[in-house]
């Protein structure tokens, strides 16, 4: 039987329609990083055919609103199975953690990965999460929070916050992996086929 893993990527967050216009006549352009995947299409290569990779195009991801992700996302759940595994990369975090807090999830989840996660320290807009994150915990078999001591995007106290928040998640620190803008991760491929 394939394993799904539905994959949420990353975003920026505006507080004004201003500021997003701003951010993007200053976005550099790298090459490099379009050109190359990443570790969310690493994990397709390195799990092999009984994985099954869901890896949507957020709408609007440069200037992200929780409403239109959560309407996009909705639209996924026909296709998914129980047993799921849901990874949430950077902004993708939040928006699970969020989503799981305040909605009951439409399959059984076996897995949730949060991978430098922002919690609460920066401007999130409607990606705020609600007070309790007991839903979601109850929801996941499993929750592995990913963060690294020197993320440049997320603190790395964010991570305490969700351990606070999820106290059955397990932590998985990394002294070097930055904001995990890497074209590798075998310490997450390692993880998924332990489960």
């Amino acid at each position: 039987m394939t394993q799904q893993i539905f994959v949420v990527h990353g975003g920026d967050v505006h507080r004004t329609y201003e500021d997003y216009l701003e951010y993007i006549k200053n976005y550099p352009i790298n090459l490099d990083k379009i050109k190359h995947g990443g570790w969310k299409d690493y994990l397709q290569e390195k799990l092999g055919k009984d994985y099954e990779i869901i890896y949507p195009q957020m709408e609007n991801y440069h200037n992200a609103k929780y409403s239109e992700w959560k309407i996009w996302f909705e639209k996924f759940f026909p296709f998914l199975k129980d047993r799921v595994i849901l990874i949430g990369g950077s902004l993708g975090g939040i928006f699970l953690a969020k989503y799981l807090s305040e909605n009951n999830f439409p399959v059984k989840i076996k897995a949730a990965f949060l991978v430098a996660a922002p919690h609460s320290d920066n401007y999130l807009g409607d990606f705020a999460l609600p007070e309790s994150l007991e839903n979601f915990s109850r929801q996941a078999d499993k929750i592995f929070l990913y963060h690294s001591k020197d993320d440049p995007e997320v603190p790395f106290s964010e991570l305490e916050k969700y351990a606070k928040a999820l106290p059955k998640a397990e932590k998985i620190i990394f002294e070097d992996k930055g904001h995990f803008m890497l074209k590798e991760f075998p310490e997450i491929v390692e993880k998924l086929k332990s489960l």
